[in-house]
C-alpha cells in the first residue's frame, strides 16, 4: 500500500515536474527534496515551481562539500574509472544524494519515497543506493520505520499513461508545467559539480555527433588558448590536497581546488568524451560527458601512485579498482563488498604523497614532473652511469632463470 505522505527526489526537469503533479492529482501531499551538488541551476526558481505545482514543502540542501570530501576524492583515490572512460560523475552523485534524502525522509516523518528517473538500468541503481545507504546514515534503525521505496517508471499505472518522453511533454503541456525541453531537440541532462552527462533524444543514434551547442562546461579544444596553464597539485593518502597556479595563487579547500580546475580544464578543452557503456542490466546506452576538472586530477593522481607504489601493490590495486568501477556504477556504494575493498584500497593510498607538475592545453594534460618523500624510487639503482647494488652477472642469472619456460614452450611447439 502506497502511503499517503511521499517525498520526492526533485531536480525541477521534466521528469520530476511531471511526477510531482501526477502524484499531487492522485491526492498525495508532497515534500520536495533538492541537493545541491554543484550543479548550475536555480533553486529558489525551482523551489518557486515546485510549490506552485503544489508541493507541500520543498527543502534545499548544500551537499557539494560533503559530495566532493566523501565522494569525489575517494574516487580520484583509488583511480575509479568504469569500462576504462567515464569517470562516474552521475554515480558518484546518486548515493550522496540518496542519504540526503534519507535524512530529510526521517525529519519530515513521511515514510514514501518517490525516486523519479529515467527507465531501465537507472531506477535499479537508484532504489538500490536508497535502499542500502539507510542504515548507513544517523537515521533510526530500519526496523523502527516502514518505508517504501517507489519508483514511478516501474509502475503500471504510470507507464500506462507515460511511455516515454513525448507523452511526459505533452502532460507538461497540458498542466502548465514548464519544462527546459521541445519535442524536436530533447536530451537528457544531469549536471554536478564534477561532471555533466548527456543522453537520451538525438543522442540516441550512436552515430549522431553531439550538437556544438549542447556543451556547457567545456569548449571544443580548438577554441583553447593559445598558453598553456601550468601548475601543481599536491596530495595526501592518494587525495588533493593542494592547487599551485601561476599566479602565485595556492587553493587547499576540496570546492575551490575543483571549481578552479573545472575552470581551467573548461579553458582548454579537456574532459569530453562521447561512449557507449554497458549499464547495470547489459543494455548499451550512449553517454557524452564533461569532467574537465577531475579528467586533470586523475592524470596526475595516476602518475603520483605509479610512481609511490610498489609494483606488486600497484597490479593488485587495478583489479580492485575496476571491481570498484563496477559497484559504484551499479548503485552498490554502501555494500559490504564496496566497503572491503574501500579498505583495501585506502591501504593502497597510504603512500600516494607528494607533487606533480602539469601542464593544460589544447584538450591535453601533460605531466611535466613529480615528487614525493614515499616514493620507492633509486636513482643510483636504475643509473646508466654507475653501478649500485647489482651487476651484469645477476642480470644474467635472471634472464636465464626467466628464459627457461621460453625455451620448454619452443621445444614443445617446433
Amino acid at each position: 500500500m502506497v502511503a499517503d505522505k511521499i517525498v520526492l527526489a526533485y531536480s525541477g526537469g521534466l521528469d520530476t515536474s511531471c511526477i510531482l503533479k501526477w502524484l499531487i492529482n492522485k491526492g498525495h501531499p508532497v515534500v520536495c527534496y533538492m541537493a545541491n551538488v554543484g550543479q548550475t541551476e536555480d533553486f529558489e526558481a525551482a523551489k518557486a515551481k515546485a510549490l506552485k505545482l503544489g508541493a507541500s514543502q520543498v527543502v534545499i540542501e548544500d551537499l557539494r562539500e560533503e559530495f566532493v570530501e566523501n565522494y569525489v576524492w575517494p574516487a580520484v583515490s583509488y583511480g575509479l574509472v568504469y569500462e576504462s572512460r567515464y569517470l562516474l560523475g552521475t554515480a558518484l552523485a546518486r548515493p550522496c544524494i540518496s542519504v540526503g534524502l534519507i535524512n530529510c525522509l526521517k525529519a519530515s516523518t513521511y515514510w514514501t519515497i518517490k525516486r523519479s528517473h529515467c527507465r531501465m538500468a537507472p531506477p535499479v541503481r537508484a532504489t538500490t543506493r536508497c535502499a542500502s545507504s539507510w542504515p548507513a546514515t544517523p537515521c533510526c534503525p530500519m526496523s523502527s520505520l516502514s518505508v517504501q521505496i517507489i519508483a514511478p517508471w516501474r509502475q503500471a499505472d504510470f507507464v500506462a499513461q507515460f511511455s516515454g518522453r513525448r507523452e511526459l511533454l505533452q502532460f507538461a503541456a497540458d498542466n502548465d508545467i514548464p519544462v527546459p525541453v521541445t519535442p524536436k531537440a530533447p536530451w537528457s541532462m544531469d549536471a554536478n559539480i564534477m561532471h555533466t552527462s548527456y543522453e537520451s533524444g538525438v543522442l540516441e543514434d550512436p552515430d549522431q555527433e553531439p550538437p556544438a551547442e549542447l556543451y556547457l562546461m567545456t569548449r571544443p579544444a580548438s577554441e583553447a588558448p593559445e598558453q598553456a596553464c601550468r601548475l601543481a597539485i599536491s596530495f595526501e593518502k592518494g587525495r588533493p590536497v593542494l592547487l599551485e597556479l601561476e599566479d602565485g595563487r595556492k587553493l587547499t579547500t576540496s570546492l575551490d581546488i575543483l571549481e578552479t580546475l573545472n575552470e581551467i580544464g573548461g579553458q582548454h578543452g579537456v574532459g569530453r568524451i562521447d561512449i557507449v557503456e554497458n549499464r547495470f542490466l547489459g543494455l548499451k546506452s550512449r553517454g557524452v560527458y564533461e569532467t574537465p576538472g577531475v579528467t586533470i586530477l586523475h592524470q596526475a593522481h595516476l602518475d603520483l601512485e605509479t610512481f609511490c607504489l610498489d609494483r606488486e601493490v600497484y597490479r593488485v590495486k587495478q583489479l580492485l579498482k575496476d571491481r570498484l568501477a563496477d559497484y559504484v556504477y551499479n548503485g552498490f556504494w554502501f555494500s559490504p563488498e564496496v566497503q572491503f575493498t574501500r579498505k583495501c584500497l585506502d591501504l593502497a593510498a597510504e603512500n600516494v604523497q607528494g607533487t606533480v607538475k602539469l601542464q593544460v592545453h589544447k584538450g591535453a594534460v601533460t605531466v611535466l614532473g613529480r615528487s614525493s618523500s614515499k616514493a620507492p624510487y633509486n636513482a643510483d639503482l636504475v643509473s646508466m652511469d654507475q653501478l649500485v647494488g647489482f651487476g651484469p652477472q645477476d642480470a644474467t642469472g635472471f634472464i636465464k632463470i626467466q628464459a627457461i619456460r621460453l625455451r620448454e614452450h619452443q621445444r614443445l611447439t617446433h
